[in-house]
């Protein structure tokens, strides 16, 4: 698309501008579409285990729940304290939003489909994720108010425990693929066990660390039974907790966005991405982005499954987790990936 309006009257800057403008709303337009049909599963599945029926009123099978949800809290007023600081009560919740959409750069949905293909693709996310923090430190200061204040102080302690057992799983990643590249490391998965099965989530050495990625993306994403940044019973609704209209539902689409995002790595860095579970060549009739949907479908009713049926943690349990036991078991690991390189792959 680039070429074509770079040789077209557009000329190369205006080309290149509206060409990379329409495939970054070929992204972000479909990805809040899929966030507002997620929220809908998730209080599915949960009404479901509940033995409950859930939304099922609003249109088709109450498939419009969340879009009428989305217009309630537009059509609200937004009130601001009237002791907050203005200005950063409402950057805040656009710090959440964007920073949540800007990692899905990155990310190929097939063999070549992706917005920047960038050698350093997963630093890339790391870096991005890690900005996340801002917007839950600013809006619980911004707001002026004791309980955000607490809320957002235990979540950026909360994300950057598990960032940095996340940093060890996916150093063994690297080096298992030899790239930073996420297109390299799903191409990488191709037969990997025995030339039967493509991900590096089939093998015993690997496997340990797709469970920590798995249990750490929960926790970094604050979902249930990791969801301490808004206990009900000790903080009210967190660091939101004075936000109203469309900047809490910014706050609301940019989670919901970062467990997509989440549910998107476990599949590329473990599980093969847009690759067949199998290589099979009568698999391959099937198009990647399929292949990758399905398999961020399966870990999506995962989180909301742990939602639905784990009770929350306490902090300290919590904390306890993320830095006696995954960062010693993960960083161990990194010595061991590396050591079982050396005798395999450079002996």
């Amino acid at each position: 698309m680039t070429a074509y309006l770079q040789s077209t009257f557009l000329g190369v800057e205006a080309g290149w501008f509206v060409a990379t403008l329409a495939l970054i709303l070929m992204i972000a337009l479909p990805l809040m579409a899929a966030v507002a049909m997620i929220i809908y599963a998730d209080r599915k599945i949960w009404a479901a285990m509940a033995l409950r029926r859930g939304p099922n009123v609003i249109g088709p099978w109450g498939l419009l729940q969340s879009f009428a949800d989305g217009l309630k809290v537009f059509l609200q007023e937004t009130i601001i304290p009237s002791s907050a600081n203005k200005g950063l009560f409402l950057l805040a919740p656009i710090i959440t939003f964007t920073v949540a959409l800007m990692a899905w750069a990155v990310i190929p949905f097939n063999s070549g489909a992706v917005l920047a293909d960038i050698n350093i693709g997963l630093l890339y996310i790391l870096a991005i994720s890690s900005l996340g923090v801002y917007g839950v430190i600013i809006s619980g200061w911004a707001s002026n108010s004791k309980y955000p204040f607490f809320s957002a102080l235990r979540a950026a302690a909360q994300m950057i425990s598990y960032e940095v057992s996340i940093g060890f799983v996916l150093i063994s990643v690297v080096l298992m693929a030899d790239s930073f590249n996420l297109q390299t490391i799903i191409r990488e998965q191709t037969g990997h066990i025995l030339g039967l099965f493509n991900g590096f989530g089939f093998n015993p050495l690997l496997f340990p660390m797709a469970v920590i990625f798995l249990i750490s993306s929960m926790a970094e994403t604050a979902r249930a039974p990791f969801d301490l940044t808004e206990a009900e019973s000790e903080l009210v609704a967190g660091y939101q907790t004075e936000y109203s209209s469309m900047a809490f539902a910014l706050f609301w689409l940019g989670e919901y966005a970062n467990v997509i995002l989440m549910c998107t790595l476990n599949a590329i860095l473990f599980w093969g991405g847009w690759l067949p579970p199998i290589d099979w060549a009568p698999l391959y009739i099937v198009p990647g982005w399929a292949w990758l949907f399905l398999k961020i479908w399966i870990f999506f009713f995962i989180f909301s499954w742990v939602k639905a049926t784990v009770p929350r943690y306490r902090y300290d349990q919590l904390m306890r987790l993320g830095w006696k036991v995954f960062l010693p078991l993960s960083l161990f690991w990194v010595f061991l990936v590396s050591g079982f390189l050396m005798l395999t792959r450079y002996g």
